[in-house]
């Protein structure tokens, strides 16, 4: 058996996963794999990866009762890779590949970013992983897309080869101009200009968790009235830097279904979304599926079935009846990204 290690690094914690890989029997199938070990550690405690892959594979050789040699690894890096080597933004850590093999004593490393894990691990995800908002047959060997809001906006493709594997490639598409549709849009955009003092608006700005907050704010300046008396408190210790995260009281509301602001903010921001997976859909053409990832669309998938998120995707006029042939999927399952670096180690 052929043993890798997988891990998903962020700012706050990292979890590593030793998975056990078979080779597929056709060129096309992905490799057979099982997870054999898992744990999550504070990335915070720690002053850099070595330590915590060490700590790991003592533990896992405790719990498995067996020797564990392991021969490739591959990491999902919350922050940008060039070359295989990452400063990550939210540590102080500075990771290279040719350190980690030789520190780690392993074969191979592959450093990737974190989105790009979750590109590959959409070719690991089982049905039930997956919510349909257009259920429609993947053609073969066509491009598949992702993206997905959480604490900013990612987004990947895939592009099949002459094999059939696909290839991941990252983006920075989040980072294009907000494009408004509307009145009350165009206002957005002159409200966060203004607010941020910022000579431009990305799309990351609205379509994400700190888009969700700066929506509500536009929101309760233009309609004070209307903030619940609830809102304006959690507002308030939110806005004197106490330990509050206002996108996700404010999606809680909206889901709540009893405050008008909330919900009026979450309308704004999943037809924004749906409009961004539309644009994307227009450039990739990814009749494999495009896929929903993130952090806040399965916490809110109750809100993105109500239609106004595939209305803002079909929305671009001639092109609209190409979205309409396009499977497009919500991830529910949160290890991915783990999925994908365990793919990608196989590689």
């Amino acid at each position: 058996m052929t043993v890798l290690l997988a891990g998903d690094i962020g700012g706050t914690k990292t979890i590593l996963r030793l998975v056990n890989s078979e080779n597929p029997k056709k060129v096309k199938n992905l490799p057979e794999q099982t997870t054999l070990y898992e744990k999550s550690y504070p990335s915070q405690n720690y002053d850099d990866l070595v330590p915590i892959v060490r700590e790991f594979l003592k533990e896992a050789k405790q719990e498995l009762e067996q020797e564990i040699t392991i021969k490739n690894g591959c990491f999902g890096i919350a922050g940008p890779v060039v070359n295989n080597a990452s400063e990550l933004t939210n540590l102080s850590w500075s990771l290279t590949s040719d350190r980690l093999e030789k520190q780690l004593s392993l074969e191979r490393v592959n450093l990737i970013n974190d989105f790009a894990a979750i590109g590959y691990g959409i070719l690991g995800l089982e049905k039930d992983d997956v919510y349909s908002l257009q259920d429609i047959e993947p053609k073969l060997n066509t491009p598949m897309a992702v993206l997905g809001a959480g604490t900013g906006l990612g987004e990947c493709f895939l592009t099949p080869l002459e094999s059939g594997v696909y290839e991941v490639f990252s983006s920075e598409g989040s980072h294009g101009d907000f494009a408004p549709r509307n009145q009350l849009e165009f206002e957005l955009l002159t409200y966060i200009k203004d607010n941020y003092n910022l000579p431009r608006v990305s799309i990351e700005r609205v379509v994400s968790g700190m888009g969700i907050s700066a929506i509500y704010q536009f929101l309760r300046h233009k309609y004070p009235d209307k903030e619940s008396n609830r809102l304006k408190e959690i507002y308030q210790a939110w806005n004197s830097e106490e330990n509050i995260d206002l996108s996700a009281e404010v999606s809680k509301a909206a889901l709540e279904n009893d405050d008008a602001l909330c919900q009026q903010t979450m309308e704004m921001f999943i037809s924004a979304y749906g409009a961004e997976a539309g644009n994307l859909a227009l450039k990739i053409l990814p009749y494999g599926g495009l896929y929903i990832a993130g952090g806040i669309a399965a916490k809110v998938l109750t809100l993105l079935k109500k239609g106004s998120f595939m209305e803002s995707f079909k929305a671009k006029g001639r092109m609209s009846s190409l979205l309409s042939k396009m499977p497009v999927h919500v991830i529910l399952n949160p290890k991915v990204g783990l999925i994908g670096a365990a793919l990608r180690a196989a590689k």
